[in-house]
């Protein structure tokens, strides 16, 4: 695809790294790489050659959230349809994120500060860097972290972590955002695309229909109450079924309990077989 001057994607063994690209403005996200955002999630979410999608920061930073000048002053100043836009332009991406097609990773690599926390939350795993920043900066400018920045906080961490945050602005690092459990977990920058890269090709081993599934699932079922969420799943599973051409379930089965070729504890069963048995 064609490279964007604030989006940069790359494909590489079935991963997509795609990347904010505005490293002068530590990232910031401004109108114009919302938009690329949005167009670049339609461009790879289908795509064969693309399982997974890892999002990073080039430079510095992940993200600075959203850029005060051009996202705030700038649309203010065109009156309540520019801020209603530019709104937009930047939630919407961050929904179609989080229902992406394919497993997404928000790899940290520096700041991730205020607006930044809803992509964040819209990735499916995150992983940062020990010497990552992170931090609510809005109530040191006199708003209140809005865009679903206050959600975020809320579903990821405990009342008295997302209220720290919130209250006194203050910065934390990637140590202490794993341990509060902002992020799935923390290493040193050295090592950060290295650990991102397993995981992303963990991923890739499993069955992408159920990893699809699975992770909307549990986006959903936190709201239900047990009743609903057990009728959700069931219906889920058959729709799962349904739309799996590999009949991947009823494969993991037979390579288990016919073939003996792996424990579902320990390990994926073997897509490869699968594909032939489903080709053949």
């Amino acid at each position: 695809m064609a490279q964007s001057k604030v989006v940069t994607v790359t494909v590489e063994d079935r991963i997509a790294w795609v990347n904010f690209a505005r490293s002068d403005k530590r990232n910031a996200m401004n109108p114009e790489l919302n938009r690329q955002m949005m167009a670049t999630l339609d461009e790879l979410e289908f795509r064969d050659d693309v399982g997974v999608l890892v999002l990073g920061g080039e430079g510095t930073a992940w993200s600075a959230g959203m850029d005060l000048k051009e996202y705030f002053r700038e649309t203010e100043a065109r009156g309540l349809r520019g801020v209603r836009e530019s709104q937009r332009e930047s939630y919407g991406w961050f929904r179609r994120l989080r229902w992406f097609q394919k497993p997404t990773i928000a790899m940290v690599n520096g700041w991730c500060f205020g607006g930044g926390f809803g992509p964040l939350f819209a990735c499916d795993l995150a992983i940062c860097a020990d010497e990552a920043k992170f931090g609510l900066s809005e109530i040191n400018w006199g708003i209140l972290p809005g865009g679903g920045v206050t959600k975020v906080v809320v579903d990821l961490l405990s009342m008295r972590d997302a209220m720290w945050l919130t209250l006194t602005g203050d910065l934390i690092d990637g140590r202490q955002a794993s341990a509060m459990r902002l992020v799935n977990e923390s290493v040193p920058l050295d090592q950060l695309k290295a650990r991102t890269t397993e995981v992303a090709r963990t991923l890739l081993m499993k069955n992408p229909v159920a990893l699809k599934y699975a992770k909307d699932a549990v986006r959903r079922v936190g709201t239900m109450t047990y009743d609903e969420a057990e009728d959700y799943l069931v219906r889920m599973q058959e729709a799962a079924n349904f739309h799996d051409r590999s009949d991947g379930r009823k494969e993991g089965i037979r390579q288990f309990i016919d073939e003996k070729s792996y424990k579902p504890g320990l390990g994926p069963y073997d897509l490869a077989k699968a594909a032939a048995r489903s080709s053949a």
